[in-house]
C-alpha cells in the first residue's frame, strides 16, 4: 500500500512538473479570459500566440502585460477595447502573462 501511494505521488509530482502551460489555461480558463482569447486562434481579442510572438524579446512584456490584464487597454489590437479584469490580481496575471509569453 505504501508503494502504490509513493507511485501515485511520484506521479502527481511529475504531472505537475511537465504540464506548467496547462496549470496556467487553467487559471485563464478560471478568470474568463479564454471567453475572449484562445491560444491558437483570434476571437474577441487576438490569439494568445500572436501575443507572445508580438512582445518576444521585450524584457518588460511580462509587466507591462499584467498591467493590461488587470486595466483593461484599447488600441493595441483593433477597435475592440479589453475590459479591466478587477477579479485578476498582480501575482495572477504576472503569472497569465509569463504563460502567454512561452505560447509558440
Amino acid at each position: 500500500m505504501k508503494k502504490a501511494l509513493l507511485a501515485l505521488a511520484a506521479v502527481a509530482a511529475l504531472a505537475a512538473v511537465s504540464s506548467p502551460a496547462m496549470a496556467d489555461q487553467a487559471l485563464a480558463t478560471s478568470k474568463n479570459c479564454m471567453a475572449c482569447h484562445a491560444v491558437d486562434k483570434k476571437l474577441v481579442g487576438p490569439a494568445y500566440k500572436e501575443v507572445a510572438a508580438k512582445y518576444a524579446g521585450q524584457k518588460d512584456a511580462v509587466d507591462k502585460l499584467a498591467v493590461k490584464i488587470i486595466k483593461g487597454g484599447s488600441g493595441v489590437w483593433g477597435p475592440v477595447p479589453m475590459p479591466a479584469n478587477a477579479q485578476v490580481n498582480e501575482a495572477e496575471a504576472k503569472k497569465l502573462a509569463a504563460w502567454v509569453l512561452t505560447l509558440k
